[in-house]
């Protein structure tokens, strides 16, 4: 309102919030769509979402600046339509000269597929104490007022008040009720949400199955080229759930139907697109930054002063947290501390570069010996599920091969990207169970399915089906492979599992193991693995001429035992082994210990192949 048109407003809010939100905790007191539903918080309030764009629609054209005139005494008013869905009251001038189109892109946005429970409960505590309010009860009040407003339009707006009875069916009775239905939240993949305005039921979308969240349309006004599908994003922004929107829309397929010519858009197309935002609301993003990782127990951008003050102090007592985590995991692998010991390599892994089509960096790692049909691999999951903030369990079972859809594919006819099981953020942990593998037959899908989970794991990257071609997009995915023998599926590493302890109950065993950690600890383990894949690494030109002249000393006593393959490996466990005690440089003795790990390593394959008479 205090600016004109054609100034630089629009550069002095951004500004605005960039600096509040820099002030003392102030991120924590915007309230988060992760964590509230979506029907307490106030409309047109500033919110955040922590979220992973799942699409992107077409960029949208939208009155930046319009004009009304009062019908009564002819005054004229201009407006600014950023940061809104529905035009202020008012009868609009199509034809001013002072109109202003401008263009925005939409970006359909889910949470952070497999996000660990420990980072939304962290999450929200932390909001929760610093604070200092409850977001969950602060706008109840405004919600109520709302209503009661909406009483008196009911008389004017008959269409309005059978939208309303619609709404109020489907996302049940706020007034008085402590815990609310969480339409918006508890909304899982496996159950569609049905619409008012839809026959059809509305799929959110959400890559895996079971998932709960909201799934927002995320409009971004600038700097959108610079983000991608699979980014995973922070944004603040304005919420809009104006249930206007649903009226329109539904107006809008209506008029379609009668006159195909009014709109280029299909039915489907405008379903999907235009979804009821009491179910997909919409948020108008003022701020949004790419997250380097999704813990919140580490700062969210490491390269600032404050956070270098937390890493060097982390750093400072790294190696007693390394040595309590290689005894918990220890214990999980049922005693076997060098199956340990290659699980936090694997754990702190990350693609940290790539060459030609090659991902370096890449540790995929086959555990096999587990035992079959229990709930060994089941409860490993639980464990890697409490440390890393993002993961899944693929269990490799006929069924799921051949009816779970692994790969994301367009739909022309609604225009948008299907998700799939294989459209993860970076760094998310992919364990592959395949102990679950029984005899029988995989049809085409399953064949797909399988070569589409050995090409992230060989080359990093997921082909998306756009029918007409394959579009190749790039992942960071750590992938784990629990298998009985040796897995059907690439790996870089292969380590069986020697059992030094068999539990005579495996569930108390297992579950006790959680519970004997402290809480305290446990968080330490999270920050140790997070921070540790962030850190940069180098090599020196005295060690790599050390390393080459190891690797012509091993060939020359035995060109059959150390291929190049075998180098690379051992490179890289000397590149992890350096990393997990908090060293950016690669010393003799790193080198040293990791050929020491992988002749262990190789030994006990080759052990296991005499004792059985086949190879593992």
């Amino acid at each position: 309102a205090q600016n004109v048109p054609n100034s630089d407003w629009e550069k002095k809010v951004t500004e605005y919030f960039k600096e509040k939100l820099k002030e003392n905790n102030a991120t924590n007191w915007v309230p988060s769509l992760n964590d509230v539903p979506v029907h307490y918080l106030k409309p047109n309030s500033l919110v955040k979402f922590r979220c992973m764009v799942q699409d992107m629609f077409d960029p949208e054209f939208y009155m930046g600046v319009y004009e009304t005139v009062d019908p009564n005494t002819n005054a004229r008013v201009l407006h600014f339509g950023k940061y809104r869905d529905v035009a202020e009251c008012g009868e609009i001038d199509l034809n001013s000269s002072q109109t202003v189109t401008s263009e925005r892109q939409t970006f359909y946005c889910v949470p952070v597929p497999g996000e660990s429970a420990w980072v939304k409960e962290i999450s929200f505590l932390t909001e929760l104490v610093l604070s200092r309010v409850s977001p969950s009860t602060s706008y109840t009040p405004s919600r109520h007022k709302r209503s009661y407003e909406e009483d008196e339009d009911m008389d004017l707006h008959p269409s309005k008040q059978k939208e309303q009875h619609m709404g109020n069916s489907s996302g049940g009775d706020i007034h008085g009720c402590v815990e609310p239905k969480r339409l918006e939240t508890e909304a899982s993949a496996g159950h569609h949400l049905i619409s008012p305005n839809c026959s059809p039921p509305l799929d959110l979308n959400f890559p895996l199955p079971g998932e709960k969240g909201p799934a927002c349309l995320v409009k971004v006004y600038e700097s959108w080229d610079s983000f991608k599908v699979n980014d995973v994003l922070e944004v603040y922004g304005i919420l809009s759930v104006d249930p206007v929107l649903s009226i329109v829309n539904n107006e809008e397929r209506d008029n379609s139907a009668l006159d195909p010519m009014e709109c280029m858009d299909t039915a489907e197309e405008q379903r999907v697109h235009s979804p009821p935002a009491s179910l997909v609301p919409r948020i108008h993003v003022i701020l949004a930054q790419k997250l380097q990782h999704i813990n919140p127990l580490l700062p969210a951008c490491l390269n600032e002063e404050e956070s270098k003050t937390f890493v060097s102090n982390f750093m400072s007592e790294l190696s007693p947290v390394r040595a309590e985590l290689l005894g918990f995991l220890t214990h999980a692998l049922l005693g076997d501390s060098l199956a340990a010991e290659y699980l936090i390599l694997h754990l702190i892994s990350t693609v940290y570069a790539r060459r030609d089509v090659l991902p370096l960096g890449k540790f995929t790692v086959n555990l096999s010996g587990c035992p079959r049909n229990s709930i060994f691999t089941e409860h490993i999951y639980r464990i890697i599920q409490q440390l890393v903030p993002a993961s899944y369990r693929l269990q490799m079972t006929i069924e799921n091969m051949n009816h779970s859809r692994f790969i994301p594919h367009k739909d022309y006819a609604a225009n948008r990207l299907v998700s799939g099981v294989l459209q993860l953020a970076s760094n998310t942990s992919l364990v592959v169970d395949e102990t679950q593998l029984e005899q029988g037959q995989l049809d085409t899908t399953g064949v797909h399915n399988v070569t589409a989970l050995g090409n992230l794991i060989t080359w990093q990257k997921v082909d998306y089906d756009f029918n007409y071609h394959q579009m190749e997009f790039p992942c960071n995915i750590n992938v784990l492979i629990t298998s009985e023998g040796r897995s059907l599926l690439p790996s870089d590493c292969q380590v069986h599992l020697q059992p030094q302890i068999i539990p005579p109950n495996m569930e108390e065993y297992m579950n006790s193991l959680l519970t004997a950690v402290l809480p305290s600890v446990l968080n330490k383990f999270r920050i140790y693995l997070s921070l540790l894949r962030l850190l940069d690494y180098s090599i020196s030109d005295e060690v790599t001429k050390a390393v080459e002249e190891d690797f012509v000393e091993m060939r020359k006593n035995d060109p059959e035992s150390i291929t190049a393959d075998d180098l690379h490996r051992t490179l890289l466990v000397a590149r992890f082994l350096s990393l997990s005690a908090g060293q950016t440089t690669l010393s003799r003795e790193r080198w040293l210990r990791a050929k020491q790990l992988e002749a262990l390593r190789k030994a006990r394959l080759q052990q296991q192949k005499c004792v059985n008479g086949n190879e593992l």
